[in-house]
């Protein structure tokens, strides 16, 4: 519940709907809403964000918008304590499943409401207005990586929610494409990105990606599944300062593929072994595996500006 009256952005993200969303329940079925100060627009109590709780449940168990809004209006205020939005549900209903998001804030556990009624809308808004108002690294870290790893971890216990990956997994390549092209760096690419040999789990490497535009760090991403032998002629090509390979698996992260690289002609200064398929005791000498998303960015930003300064010196 919350202590203060809220925007129809904020409470749109606390319950993983699309803003056009609450303004269709406002104008069609009265659940807009209360609190107004001239001069201002109108906010949402905590009451108002209940009754909006109780319209989404019912809505994502099959409820029709109309029937739902009736209840929704007719349930007593659960700011009172009579009655907890988290019990009301369709006779007869669970309320559906869920995705779990450990101790990952509203914006979270609203991007797995939407995601679970597959809802492409909500899921690109609510990245798009995090992306906005914290960077890329906060937006993977509290965002998209514990939404992602619980329908991971939800398709492992019950191999189900593969449509929901792919709509979730598209949204998000999406929306770093999006922050990508929005600070494009400029001068010579200096970071080589690269899946692993057959890895496909692109998502961590375009996070990557993003965040080193957003840092102001050039780079060239090669994508997925990308043989060791094209790999290093990538890398004898462009003489990148660094390289990034990443892998998923144990599977895909063959210890081999990074040896090839120190043993390249035009060695990269620094090789990170990045993803949790890399094992620490099985990593060559000199390759460093980053712990996250912002040890790596940190990283190409220091093996950049030590090429710069030497340039300079």
């Amino acid at each position: 519940m919350v202590d203060e009256a809220l925007s129809a952005g904020a409470v749109a993200r606390r319950l993983g709907v699309a803003v056009t969303t609450l303004r269709t329940w406002h104008q069609r079925y009265g659940l807009g809403p209360s609190e107004h100060v001239p001069g201002h627009h109108r906010r949402y109590t905590a009451s108002d964000l209940a009754r909006l709780e109780i319209m989404r449940r019912l809505t994502a168990d099959g409820v029709s918008p109309a029937e739902a809004a009736r209840w929704a209006r007719q349930a007593p205020d659960p700011t009172t304590g009579t009655v907890a939005p988290s019990r009301i549900q369709r006779p007869g209903r669970d309320g559906g499943g869920t995705i779990p998001v450990g101790r990952a804030g509203p914006a979270a556990r609203g991007l797995a409401r939407a995601a679970m009624r597959l809802d492409a809308a909500a899921i690109s808004e609510t990245i798009a207005h995090t992306l906005a108002a914290g960077g890329v690294i906060a937006t993977w870290e509290g965002l998209l990586r514990p939404v992602l790893a619980g329908i991971g971890e939800r398709h492992a216990a019950t191999a189900g929610l593969i449509e929901v990956e792919h709509l979730v997994s598209r949204c998000v390549s999406e929306a770093l494409a999006a922050a990508s092209r929005a600070k494009v760096p400029t001068g010579t690419a200096r970071i080589l990105l690269s899946c692993a040999d057959e890895e496909q789990h692109t998502l961590p490497l375009e996070a990557l990606a993003a965040a080193l535009a957003e840092a102001g760090v050039s780079y060239r991403a090669l994508g997925a599944r990308v043989p060791v032998a094209a790999l290093v002629e990538a890398v004898n090509r462009t003489g990148p300062a660094a390289v990034v390979l990443w892998s998923h698996t144990r599977a895909t992260a063959d210890p081999a593929q990074l040896s090839a690289l120190l043993a390249a002609p035009r060695r990269p200064l620094l090789v990170l072994a990045a993803g949790p398929g890399w094992r620490a005791d099985t990593l060559p000498a000199g390759v460093v595996r980053p712990v996250d998303l912002a040890e790596a960015v940190s990283l190409a930003v220091a093996v950049r500006d030590s090429l710069d300064q030497s340039r300079h010196d």
